[in-house]
C-alpha cells in the first residue's frame, strides 16, 4: 500500500487520545505528504493549538524525516483538482490532496474528510480513525 496522508492525521499525531496514537501509527508506517499539506499542518498547529514557530518546525522536520520527500504542487496537480473538484463536488483542498496522491502513484488517502471507500481512479479513501 502506498498512502497520501492529509493533514488531519498529522494534526491528530500532536494531540492525546485514541486517534493521537492511530495518526501516529499511520505516520509510522509510512506515506507521501504534499507540501500543502506541511502548510495547512502549520496553519492549524499556530491557530489552533498555539504553537510557537520553532515548535512547529521541529514538528514538521520530524514529519518530513519519516516520510521522506515532500511533493510539490504544480499547475498539472492544480488543473487536476479543479477537475476532480467540478466532477465531485469535493472542496478544492481536499481535490489538491487527491491530485497529488494520484499523482504520486498512491493507492489510498489517509483522511477523515471524505468518504471512506469511494475510489477515484484507482485511489481508495480511508478514514484511519473509523
Amino acid at each position: 500500500m502506498r498512502a497520501f496522508i492529509d493533514t488531519n492525521v498529522l494534526i491528530y499525531a500532536h494531540t492525546s487520545g485514541e486517534k493521537s496514537e492511530m495518526a501516529r501509527q499511520a505516520i509510522r508506517a509510512g506515506g507521501v505528504i504534499s507540501v500543502q499539506v506541511l502548510n495547512e499542518c502549520a496553519s492549524v498547529l499556530r491557530r489552533k493549538f498555539r504553537l510557537e514557530w520553532d515548535v512547529i518546525a521541529d514538528a514538521l522536520a520530524d514529519v518530513r524525516a519519516v516520510l521522506g520527500p515532500v511533493r510539490p504542487i504544480d499547475v498539472e496537480i492544480h488543473l487536476r483538482a479543479l477537475a476532480l473538484s467540478r466532477a465531485y463536488g469535493f472542496n478544492f483542498y481536499d481535490s489538491l490532496n487527491v491530485a497529488s496522491a494520484l499523482a504520486a502513484g498512491c493507492d489510498t488517502l489517509l483522511t477523515e474528510d471524505l468518504q471512506t471507500g469511494l475510489r477515484i481512479e484507482g485511489l481508495t479513501i480511508v478514514d484511519p480513525f473509523a
